[in-house]
């Protein structure tokens, strides 16, 4: 019977191409509330113009999300063959019969076919259009909204799309989707001979300046290069164990980093930085810089560390570059600026870094080995459809081999006062953040001091490590038993306040608090997931070099090695809670637990497990 209203639809279509949009037959396709923060103002002008895109049902995803999980699995005969990005691209493409439909649909709205730009697999479609042709494309109503920091956006809560299309299109944004990301560095104060006397930046006294750490690893040595207020790069390196590893590949490996909000990875401060905590690095190492969609490269000399536009840039680009040196390094800057302004009318898409950013991404065809985000959202301020379809498009970077990392936030498992529903019904939850919550990530929170480590906070700043369970995507099968596991050890506590069922998250921690990073010249200290996240990232970066150097497969998708044996890897955290949500929130505990995930990690016994013979080859 499926087949043949299949058929009876599509021979409906042929006969008359234009029925599937008749005005009377539409139907809302998604609508999201509005978050608190944001305000209506007015109604937007006509002729405002937003660049509008369509996303397309992907045909195969489900056969996509099978592959991806057979590479990603060591017990399955196919680990490590990660897709091609033409392999890939063809499991992402729409069916012929979505993409006529979206065809005959523009057609009749008098959207001309040599506006309108594709994708690589044709599942996404970009047309740039003012407010008054989307409005009538959509049957809706855009307005100008404000939000407490003074952003103006053009958006609506609600669209509709003929009843027909409704199968063949998962997304159209900018509509509801209200997007702030926020960054997960925490910035304390400037560390400067003046004011913290007591930090003695001269060379070669304090310890980052060592260019030859003390070996072997042990407890005692850790203390010798390490101060717990101040951490430094050769710290973490000691305390994670590359610091006496050499890259033997780095023009074939590659790892990455992305910065939004107009936030921009200072070189000038990143060969500073190298000067003081690497010092063997070259004068000529840098990173390549690539903008996307309007993305900042501001690249003048800082000239007051007070202005802070750049600290979460620089701390990413600082904890990487003093790990991973001298492999190839790259910085993605996603523009999701200006803001909407009444007197333009040029194409903006305001605030919607992911969808742009992986566009881009999914383009190349050979992407970085390892991509570390320290930016998220609270998952119920995302429309579910924008952030399922997000979520799938960076399942094809893992099927593709890459290992994509993002921080679980800042803020445990919700801010005291703020945790309810964005539903109109107030209902009391604690708040998953996205992406984090994508069950085709990494996942990192944080930790701090060194004996033992524990979960991260900072009373000085309202920083603890962020934990959660989404309430968008199903817990999958690669958790369940470590899931299932803590949840029964923890009993009722808390009950109600999240979903038993869903993604859950840390997967692994590492070093977030006090990070000693420089910004305008000057040495800084930062707290944050943001700090934890290019840790494990770099890590996971020098365990790529000595893959590929042995002939093997990078990483690629970690979590169904992680949870099956990879693990054993990795430090466990037992002290510690991610609060929040005027709660206790989670407790660390033995195993796998929502505070800190396995653990941090141990490069050398990670490169151990990798090398024994899980990767296959290229």
């Amino acid at each position: 019977m499926k087949f043949v209203a299949i058929l009876c639809t599509a021979v409906a279509v042929m006969a008359a191409p234009h029925t599937i949009t008749s005005r009377g037959d539409f139907a809302v396709k998604d609508t999201h509330s509005v978050p608190p923060q944001w305000k209506k103002l007015r109604k937007a002008p006509a002729d405002h113009t937003i660049s509008l895109r369509i996303g397309l049902t992907q045909a195969s995803f489900s056969e996509l999300e099978k592959r991806l999980f057979e590479v990603s699995d060591p017990a399955n005969e196919r680990y490590g063959q990660h897709l091609s990005a033409e392999e890939a691209r063809n499991l992402a493409k729409p069916s012929a019969e979505a993409l006529s439909a979206v065809h005959d649909w523009l057609h009749d709205s008098d959207v001309r076919p040599d506006t309108l730009t594709y994708s690589p697999s044709r599942d996404w479609i970009t047309v740039a259009l003012p407010v008054a042709k989307i409005e009538q494309l959509l049957n809706t109503e855009y307005h100008v909204y404000e939000n407490d920091e003074g952003t103006k956006l053009v958006r609506t809560p609600e669209y509709s799309l003929p009843r027909g299309l409704h199968r063949h299109i998962d997304v159209i944004q900018p509509t509801n989707y209200f997007g702030h990301p926020k960054a997960m560095a925490q910035t304390l104060r400037v560390v400067d001979a003046d004011i913290e006397p007591h930090l003695d930046l001269t060379p070669p006294d304090y310890p980052w300046h060592r260019t030859k750490p003390l070996s072997p690893y042990s407890t005692a040595n850790l203390s010798a290069v390490c101060d717990e207020s101040a951490v430094t790069n050769l710290c973490l390196r000691t305390l994670y164990r590359t610091v006496d590893y050499v890259p033997q590949v780095p023009e074939l490996n590659s790892v990455a980093m992305t910065a939004y909000l107009n936030e921009t990875a200072n070189i000038s401060d990143f060969h500073v930085f190298l000067s003081r905590q690497r010092k063997d690095a070259s004068l000529n190492y840098t990173y390549n810089y690539t903008t996307i969609n309007g993305g900042i490269n501001f690249q003048s000399l800082e000239t007051t560390y007070y202005d802070q536009r750049d600290n979460e840039a620089n701390l990413d680009a600082q904890t990487i570059g003093g790990f991973i040196y001298p492999t190839d390094f790259r910085v993605y800057s996603t523009g999701g600026s200006p803001p909407y302004t009444p007197d333009i009318s040029t194409p903006t898409n305001t605030n919607e870094p992911y969808l742009e950013w992986l566009a881009y991404m999914l383009a190349l065809d050979s992407p970085p080995h390892t991509i570390s985000t320290s930016y998220g959202d609270y998952e119920h301020t995302v429309p579910y459809s924008y952030a399922l379809r997000a979520c799938q498009e960076l399942a094809q970077l893992g099927a593709r081999g890459v290992s994509v990392v993002f921080s679980s936030g800042d803020a445990g498992v919700g801010p005291n006062g703020t945790c309810s529903s964005n539903d109109g019904t107030n209902t009391p939850m604690f708040l998953p953040t996205f992406p984090a919550s994508c069950p085709y990530v990494t996942t990192v929170g944080g930790t701090r001091n060194l004996s033992p480590e524990v979960v991260a906070y900072d009373v000085l700043n309202d920083y603890v490590s962020g934990s959660g369970l989404s309430n968008y995507f199903q817990r999958p099968s690669y958790q369940n038993a470590a899931v299932k596991k803590y949840l029964s050890s923890i009993g009722s506590l808390h009950a109600g306040l999240y979903n038993t069922s869903g993604r859950a998250y840390p997967d692994i921690s590492a070093q977030g608090y006090h990070y000693v990073v420089v910004y305008a010249g000057l040495n800084a200290i930062l707290d944050g997931t943001s700090a934890s996240a290019p840790t494990a990232t770099s890590v996971l970066t020098l365990v790529n070099d000595a893959l590929i150097a042995a002939g093997k497969s990078p990483l690629g998708f970690l979590n169904p090695a992680l949870y099956s044996t990879l693990y054993h890897g990795f430090n466990d955290i037992t002290i510690g809670n991610a609060w929040g949500c005027d709660t206790s929130g989670f407790p660390a505990g033995k195993g796998w637990d929502l505070a800190s995930g396995f653990g941090t990690p141990d490069f050398k016994k990670i490169k151990g497990l990798a090398l024994a013979g899980w990767a296959g080859p290229h």
